[in-house]
């Protein structure tokens, strides 16, 4: 009985997600969504430092500059053959990981994930960093976090739309763990992710980046990831130069795009060539220039602190760019994020330094342009300008620096975007000039499942019935009645049973006024009848009595007249509609998107998951999802 009444709750809970108001639901999905990711971030940062152990000489899996010249430029070769096995082992379909695959599945496959392709992201996640590619671990937190949360739903067979919310829940709460920053972690996800903000969106993701930053923090402590010491604007003077700052670093952001995305010229080049390029790259400017390795927070921290030279933050700003677009482009799915941050913090670094020399008495510290820098680059590469804006504001803890912020981040979006003509790195747009993400009409679908649309007043049954079947049909006051075929009991059209019963209703009509007519037709023999029976002086009364009793003889024998032994359901005119299945699961968008791919008006909701105990829960037709469109908008 307990475990009766444990499904039943369930059951109840995955209707109450279906619809679009599941807010209560959405949240405890999110707290589950959170911690689930936080301890998978834990995890793999915990295996990095085990890397580090046992890789490194001071133990930090960031310390490449503490290895020999010649073991840190093979370290990158090694580690594009390690991940050219896997890749060689691994289908096509599971090879993509990261930020892309988390958009493109929740475009595309309403947010499930595949468990080969969750796999890959661990082993090319750990690989990539420890083997001295230009490469960072948000990648990974996001890809794991998110795949993990919708597994969770998915294995609960919870509706799409709400993997779609623990997809979100996801990637907050792998950004909040990664950088303990969980306002950054929110507008990312629903920024650069999602691609929309809705309050019913926004309160279960912020759920899940609290609870993914408390777990870091558990663990971690509560410090930031990077240490940024106590900075401040000296002067409204320095707002010329932050803007001609910016700008270069947009211009350094659309090269990173650019770069990147000469992917498909380099796919004509055999796997192993692009491999072997890459790793070698990044082996020989490594020899003079370890910086470039890994994630470079370690550089990033120096830079802050001003205790890097300014050939290393050339080699960082420029070498770094062009080493993690180029890896990238090879083919080598690496985190972009990291490395971002660390290219645009010595490019900002660069550029205060030279406002210094301009502005001697003037200009601020080079250590808030790196800041700047840092924030700047982040948009305008993701052209997500408020993620970058609140990641600025809680790794400063400043909130004087977001006036700078704010200009620095549009200057840089605006550069890149228009002069460059670089939308962001995630993003690929469609003809129409819209992710299909950004779509407001999937948008809106997307965010409802089926069961909160669908009709589920049907009856079943098959295309030839009786008379007294038809009837039977109607007691339920059914909307719909499905036809089957008799060959494997699928509905393939769909009867509105008001016709049934208007049609029904008029054969009745018709064979009453039919006995009605023979009646009238035998009244004069009848009338001869009763005159040679009836004696001289009985009254009209009498007549009238044995008239009427004749009428109801004749209607009585056309009704039991034999009635057409069965009724053709394809015969009867009314409107019909052909149908395919869909399940229950599914939401409005991939319903649409069925109805318009297979040019039909209507289909009928599955429920089940073996073949032969599939049950039919409802029908849901394109008006319903026009009005229910309407309706919300």
């Amino acid at each position: 009985m307990p475990r009766l009444d444990a499904g039943q709750g369930l059951e109840r809970f995955r209707q109450q997600l279906a619809n679009v108001d599941a807010l209560p639901q959405l949240c405890v999905l999110g707290v589950v969504a959170g911690v689930l990711t936080g301890v998978l971030m834990v995890g793999f940062r915990s295996l990095l430092e085990l890397g580090g152990l046992w890789l490194f000489p001071t133990g930090s899996p960031e310390a490449f500059e503490a290895m020999p010249p010649a073991l840190r430029s093979l370290l990158p070769l090694a580690a594009v053959l390690l991940i050219g096995l896997w890749m060689w082992f691994t289908p096509q379909v599971g090879r993509q990981v990261g930020v892309v695959h988390v958009i493109d599945r929740l475009a595309y496959h309403q947010g499930r994930f595949p468990l080969r392709n969750w796999l890959t992201q661990w082993v090319v996640g750990l690989i990539s960093v420890l083997g001295g590619l230009s490469a960072g671990r948000e990648g990974p937190a996001i890809h794991l976090g998110a795949a993990a949360s919708s597994g969770l739903g998915q294995r609960l067979r919870l509706p799409h739309n709400s993997l779609r919310v623990l997809v979100a829940c996801g990637t907050a709460a792998g950004i909040a763990a990664s950088f303990n920053t969980p306002i950054a972690g929110v507008i990312f996800a629903m920024e650069v992710v999602m691609m929309e903000y809705t309050i019913i969106g926004f309160m279960p993701v912020i759920l899940a980046s609290t609870m993914g930053a408390v777990v870091a923090q558990l663990v971690y402590g509560p410090d930031p990831a990077i240490g940024v010491p106590d900075l401040h604007l000296n002067s409204l003077l320095d707002l010329p130069w932050i803007i001609v700052s910016a700008l270069v670093i947009g211009l350094l952001a659309g090269l990173f795009v650019r770069v990147s995305r000469l992917g498909p010229r380099l796919e004509r080049l055999p796997m192993a060539l692009r491999f072997l390029m890459a790793g070698g790259v990044v082996g020989a400017v490594a020899w003079w220039y370890p910086q470039v390795q890994g994630m470079g927070y370690d550089t990033l921290q120096a830079t802050l602190s001003g205790s890097v030279a300014m050939d290393v933050l050339l080699a960082v700003a420029i070498g770094k760019l062009l080493l993690t677009a180029g890896t990238v482009a090879c083919g080598i799915p690496v985190s972009i994020i990291g490395p971002v941050l660390v290219i645009g913090g010595a490019a900002g670094a660069l550029c205060g330094m030279t406002g210094q020399w301009l502005l001697p008495i003037e200009a601020s510290d080079p250590a808030l342009y790196a800041m700047l820098g840092m924030a700047a680059m982040m948009g305008a590469v993701l052209q997500a300008p408020l993620a970058a804006l609140m990641a600025l504001l809680e790794l400063t803890h400043n909130p004087n620096i977001i006036l700078p912020g704010m200009l620095a981040v549009v200057v840089s979006c605006l550069t890149a975007r228009q002069l460059c003509r670089c939308g962001g790195f995630f993003i690929s747009v469609t003809r129409q000039g819209l992710h299909p993400l950004q779509q407001p009409l999937m948008q809106a679908l997307s965010r409802v499942s089926v069961p909160a649309v669908m009709e589920r007043r049907l009856v079943r049954t098959q295309r030839m019935v009786s008379r007294e079947r038809a009837r039977t049909l109607l007691e339920s006051e059914p909307v719909w009645i499905l036809i089957e075929r008799s060959s494997d009991d699928k509905p393939v059209l769909a009867l509105k049973a008001a016709d049934l019963a208007r049609w029904l209703t008029e054969q009745a009509a018709a064979e009453e006024k039919s006995a009605a007519e023979e009646a009238e037709a035998e009244e004069p023999a009848e009338k001869v009848e009763l005159a040679k029976e009836m004696p001289e002086g009985d009254g009209e009364e009498k007549a009238a009595k044995k008239r009427k009793k004749g009428k109801e003889k004749a209607r009585e024998k056309a009704r039991e007249k034999e009635e057409p032994p069965e009724v053709d359901l394809l015969e009867i005119p009314g409107v019909r509609l052909e149908l395919a299945p869909i399940g229950l699961q599914a939401t409005l968008s991939e319903a649409f998107n069925k109805l318009n791919d297979s040019m039909l008006d209507a289909l009928y909701v599955e429920h089940g998951h073996r073949p032969k105990q599939k049950r039919i829960s409802g029908i849901i037709t394109r008006g319903a999802i026009e009005r229910f469109y309407r309706v919300e908008n």
